[in-house]
């Protein structure tokens, strides 16, 4: 079993290296190889060390010969530009995003038709493909079945990939799986260029003493998952058998992983409660007009039905959330 993570240097794609290689299997077969590929570095030596590691750094689209040299047998697809990088820049949310996946695909599908392995292939796709339209207004709980209408370049970039996929899927050259992630919170380090980051940063920073910005209005209601859950998503969904009933994955629809709905000041408040009014006082609100659009876009209230036939289901509050990150840091052992 040869495993494939793009991304793997970014946050999630380093969660997701520790759970595979603590569990040392996939689908009932034993990893035997686990390939992480990045532009960056990837910056967690342990997993460095592990026999069934192997980096590749640089262009995804320049390293696919020598990634798929041997069979790969799964591909988690997390590398990506994200939604302010993409808006800034339309030449480079469209290489990172649209043309990669693409080669990605068209890798696998070389693959393929040479008598290789059918790869299965898990895509990180996000819920900014919802947007709300004058003629199509989103409902107050969205779903699969929830025509998209990204308001982003980001957004409209990963229903791209998501239509490739299910039409590469459907002609049998991947088995695709897509998972709509929500905003994964609270994220440890350095703030990252995503619209979304201040949603970590007014929770991480205050907690370490620090001064934050807020760009919103404190109603903005939005959609939560912890980095946990987000990655448990990741491998149930991988895992998951195909055909109808409870525990499998039925059709080519993507699935939208479970979401905590909060609004910013709810927040705020659970910050007050765990670490009282001077952390609060470090954030400063002040409203940006861009991020506003962006994150005002999304829907925040879903119906979880489809995740939940995996067994997959929101966090339970945005405190476990908090508290989660607390333990983390203290234990330095995210999973």
């Amino acid at each position: 079993m040869r495993i494939l993570i793009t991304g793997a240097s970014g946050f999630l794609g380093g969660l997701l290296t520790r759970a595979l290689l603590h569990a040392r299997a996939f689908d009932g077969r034993p990893i035997t190889s686990l390939l992480l590929a990045d532009r960056a570095a990837h910056p967690s030596a342990p997993a460095l060390a592990d026999p069934l590691v192997e980096c590749v750094q640089g262009d995804l689209t320049d390293r696919l010969d020598e990634l798929f040299v041997r069979p790969v047998d799964a591909v988690f697809h997390l590398a990506a530009a994200v939604s302010a990088q993409c808006e800034a820049d339309f030449e480079l949310g469209m290489h990172a995003n649209v043309d990669t996946t693409r080669a990605l695909l068209d890798a696998a599908r070389t693959q393929q038709a040479a008598g290789g392995p059918v790869a299965r292939l898990v895509f990180s796709s996000s819920l900014a493909v919802y947007g709300s339209d004058p003629a199509a207004p989103l409902p107050p709980v969205v779903s699969e079945a929830t025509v998209p209408s990204p308001r982003s370049s980001y957004g409209t970039q990963k229903l791209v990939c998501e239509h490739l996929i299910a039409d590469y899927t459907r002609r049998g050259y991947v088995d695709g799986r897509v998972a709509r992630l929500m905003t994964v919170a609270v994220r440890p380090g350095p703030p990252n260029a995503a619209a979304s980051g201040f949603l970590s940063a007014i929770v991480r920073e205050p907690l370490a003493g620090r001064s934050a910005t807020c760009p919103v209005d404190p109603a903005t209601r939005v959609a939560l998952a912890s980095p946990h859950g987000t990655v448990q998503g990741l491998l149930r969904l991988a895992q998951a058998e195909r055909g109808t009933g409870r525990g499998r994955l039925n059709g080519l629809a993507p699935v939208n992983l479970p979401a905590l709905s909060v609004t910013v000041a709810e927040m705020l408040t659970t910050l007050r409660d765990m670490a009282g009014d001077d952390a609060v006082g470090l954030v400063t609100f002040a409203p940006d007009p861009a991020v506003e659009a962006i994150v005002g876009s999304w829907p925040a209230a879903f119906d979880h039905h489809r995740a939940a036939t995996l067994g997959l289901h929101p966090d339970p509050g945005f405190r476990s959330l908090v508290e989660r990150y607390v333990a983390d840091r203290a234990s330095s052992a995210p999973l």
